[in-house]
């Protein structure tokens, strides 16, 4: 056993490809601390997939609808919440499970944050300022100049992560993806990474039949319940995948309610394929199909005999 290090099992992989359900064999022992942009948000539960009260009595969850939708959430507050609450955790007598789909909040968390120029409040506020007269799109041209290679990884809509970018250019005179990432894991923890995996056919099929299943729940009425409340599409919340596909009603007429949830359809089906990519790159992780449950459940016993704990 690592003396003084807090152990830390992960539980990663790409949209709909289960973890939910694997968590629940964990809920004697264990505390989720979610692994999840999106499903930090308030009123936002059907088309994050937020885990319902069923679920969260039976296992505790963290960083789980406790922000409104138009504020932000990046990797560092990430990082932040999770080191304290996996020190919180482990003295209370739990295990710490950090779980979710955010390849980029994971690879932060295991690896720490770059050393990227510490924020500069006059830059910040400057930026902001131009982002609300200009737009989005135009500081999104400007970043595609200076660092084509992050804006390409984030996005074009993305304000919080692209005002961001363009702070460390004008403090630093270097792109952000010039800060890399450390390589090795963080000395402070003991991880166990578990990335669950399903043939792609399977996973797609899985993705589909979630959409539905959020239409069915009334997804376009929780949409508009949020735009009611005055968010909009620059709210961060409201860019994620399922909601911004509903603000092309706006400006096609002839669009659909069923051409929104094909749409849907494919935007997480593409992201799930990028987190599968990414979480590739991720060293030192037992791949495991999410169905092989006896499997994992050995792999999870076996790291935590060492720290006392049984599952």
């Amino acid at each position: 056993m690592p003396e003084g290090r807090i152990p830390v099992v992960v539980v990663f992989g790409p949209t709909a490809v289960g973890k939910t359900a694997f968590l629940l064999n964990l809920s004697k022992i264990a505390e989720i601390i979610n692994l999840d942009s999106m499903q930090v948000y308030k009123y936002m539960d059907i088309g994050t997939a937020k885990p319902d009260s069923d679920i969260t009595s039976r296992i505790k969850h963290h960083l789980v609808d406790f922000l409104e939708p138009d504020m932000e959430f990046g990797a560092g507050e990430f990082t932040t919440q999770a080191d304290r609450l996996c020190r919180d955790i482990w003295l209370r007598g739990k295990v710490p499970v950090i779980s979710g789909g955010n390849a980029f909040f994971l690879k932060n968390f295991i690896y720490g944050m770059p050393e990227a120029p510490r924020s500069d409040e006059n830059i910040r506020k400057m930026i902001a300022s131009r982002l609300e007269r200009e737009g989005i799109a135009a500081l999104s041209e400007e970043l595609e100049k200076i660092d084509p290679q992050y804006l390409n990884k984030i996005g074009k809509k993305d304000p919080y992560r692209i005002a961001r970018a363009l702070e460390v250019w004008y403090s630093s005179g270097k792109p952000i993806s010039s800060f890399a990432v450390p390589d090795s894991e963080r000395e402070e923890y003991d991880f166990l990474l578990i990335g669950l995996l399903r043939e792609r056919k399977e996973l797609y099929a899985r993705i589909n039949a979630r959409v539905d299943a959020m239409f069915d729940k009334g997804l376009y009425d929780e949409f508009l319940r949020l735009r009611n409340m005055g968010y909009e599409s620059d709210a961060p919340g409201m860019g994620g995948i399922g909601y911004r596909e509903f603000f092309a009603l706006d400006n096609d007429p002839f669009i659909t309610a069923d051409d929104i949830r094909e749409k849907i359809k494919l935007n997480t089906r593409h992201y799930a394929k990028r987190q599968i990519t990414f979480f590739r790159k991720i060293n030192n992780v037992y791949w495991e199909n999410a169905e092989n449950t006896s499997l994992i459940l050995e792999k999870v016993s076996i790291f935590l005999d060492s720290y006392g704990k049984n599952l």
